[in-house]
């Protein structure tokens, strides 16, 4: 449904995207997984053509992102990072805006959008620029699905909302995909990479990887440790000055560490910090997440 080819895509001296390729199956679920900057807005642009790219090819659907524009516009919604909808106008009047550009109405797709727009009804004569963060969310997703597209292209939607909206959103796109939607969602949080059937991590306009979550971690084949202390701030300095470390990053409440070839063993690590008196340590051996790999690869390592 979604194929690209040796995308390039630049502004100025600076390379958005390097050579992007994959594909997109129908009915799948891909993530593009990356901090900001990475260049996952650029090539959704390109894709829903609104900008043109320097290099390479893309099909939405068969149809060439350039020369058949017209048709993708009709058959792909699209929910852009921020909220674009029309604020002075109510959720009713925005979703029926939709609708009537599409040359569909409310009624004769509901079916479609009424787990998500039933939430939202009850406020259908509220102005959209009044609507909370996951009200505003669920409305924009609404008005994607209006015209009842085969493929669904979502820029970082749960960016800014709270956590329980950004999990009745990802359930959301689970029923969606159970309807045979094809859905590109891009994202910085890496905790929403298992949801998705495959993700793509990327960086400086490049995919370092792309496959199943589960396989991802699977190569990740270092032993890893969380560490925590009393003192966080000084202990990512004494681990990153100790001269066995190889990594030392932050994680949440912990400290996730890797030593050189491996070679250091838990033990070993917990007498160097209580020789540099730490105290509250903790120091055990973890499996891997998402963010593991993606903080390996950033370091132009090969897994």
């Amino acid at each position: 449904m979604i194929k690209v080819e040796n995308i390039s895509k630049s502004y100025d001296k600076v390379e958005a995207l390097k050579d992007i390729s994959f594909e997109v199956e129908k009915g799948e679920l891909l993530g593009l997984i990356g901090p900001d900057g990475a260049g996952k807005t650029t090539l959704m642009r390109i894709l829903m053509t609104l900008i043109l790219q320097d290099r390479g090819n893309a099909t939405m659907a068969g149809f060439d992102v350039v020369k058949s524009y017209k048709n993708i516009r009709l058959l792909v919604g699209y929910m852009p990072g921020r909220f674009s909808l029309y604020q002075d106008l109510s959720v009713e009047e925005n979703l029926n805006f939709f609708a009537t550009v599409f040359g569909t109405t409310i009624e004769e797709n509901y079916d479609l959008i009424k787990d998500i727009y039933s939430q939202i009804e009850p406020f259908k004569t509220r102005l959209a620029g009044r609507l909370s963060g996951g009200m505003k969310q669920k409305l924009a997703l609404s008005c994607a699905l209006i015209h009842k597209p085969e493929i669904l292209v979502l820029d970082e939607p749960t960016t800014g909302v709270d956590v329980v909206s950004r999990k009745e959103f990802w359930e959301m796109l689970k029923k969606l995909q159970q309807q045979g939607i094809t859905i590109l969602v891009s994202t910085p949080y890496m905790d929403e990479a298992s949801l998705c059937d495959r993700v793509a991590l990327i960086q400086k306009g490049q995919i370092m990887q792309i496959d199943s979550p589960s396989t991802i971690v699977e190569n990740y084949t270092r032993k890893l440790f969380a560490v925590r202390s009393g003192e966080m701030y000084r202990l990512i300095n004494d681990l990153r000055s100790f001269e066995k470390t190889d990594t030392a990053y932050a994680f949440g409440q912990y400290l996730h560490y890797t030593s050189k070839n491996d070679e250091v063993e838990a033990t070993e690590l917990e007498q160097y910090l209580l020789e540099k008196e730490h105290v509250q340590l903790q120091v055990f051996d973890i499996e891997p997440g998402i963010e593991d790999v993606f903080m390996e690869l950033m370091s132009g390592k090969e897994l």
